[in-house]
């Protein structure tokens, strides 16, 4: 049986877009990166294709509509817990678009899939760029310091952060002999964090401080 020709083309715009979605992620050395990506795009063309094909009678999508609850599986595989928040998300959000476009050019719709990859790049590149905008205003870091005991001690680095316009709440404090630790979620400019922990790294009676 021979390839039909529109079939061939569709691989090859596949492996195009998906390439394209992939080296982006790659470049940013994200988990699912060149290859995962373009497997994917792959992979949903080809679905889609033989729902076309298998189901023409029936029901065309059914072989293709579980691509979209399949590919949920393979997202989640790459969403991880850090320490205060959680990673990720934008991977496995490109994994399940990535699919969206293999399957727009199974379909036919190759147009419509190379201007919304067109699309995708231009929101990656430029929101990037404004997240790390964003970051510098609003950063949000734990802190962990250990010093020896007194009397209101870890009130002492509230009233620090407070002085460096910092946004904090304390998540543990714990007394072992003579020596006290307190964790804190902070928030605040980048600048501010940075001479917060200036500061501390000045500080005499710090014995360790984890930032």
């Amino acid at each position: 049986m021979q390839l039909p020709e529109d079939i061939i083309w569709k691989l090859i715009f596949s492996i195009i877009i998906g390439g394209l979605i992939g080296a982006e992620r790659e470049y940013r050395s994200k988990s699912a990166g060149f290859r995962t990506l373009t497997m994917i795009c792959i992979g949903a063309t080809l679905f889609t294709v033989f729902s076309e094909i298998i189901g023409v009678r029936t029901s065309p999508d059914r072989i293709a509509s579980n691509v979209v609850v399949g590919i949920g599986f393979v997202g989640a595989g790459v969403i991880f817990k850090g320490d205060n928040r959680v990673n990720g998300i934008t991977t496995a959000a490109m994994i399940w678009v990535t699919a969206a476009l293999g399957m727009g050019i199974g379909a036919g719709y190759a147009l419509v899939s190379a201007v919304a990859c067109i699309l995708i790049l231009i929101v990656l590149y430029l929101f990037t760029k404004i997240e790390k905008q964003i970051d510098r205003i609003s950063q949000i870091r734990s802190y962990k310091i250990v010093c020896d005991y007194e009397n209101e001690t870890l009130l002492r680095f509230e009233s620090a952060f407070k002085e460096h316009h910092l946004n904090f709440k304390r998540t543990r404090q714990m007394k072992a002999g003579d020596v006290i630790t307190g964790e804190w979620i902070v928030k605040g400019t980048e600048k501010n964090h940075r001479h917060f922990v200036h500061d501390i790294l000045q500080d005499p009676k710090v014995k360790a401080f984890e930032f």
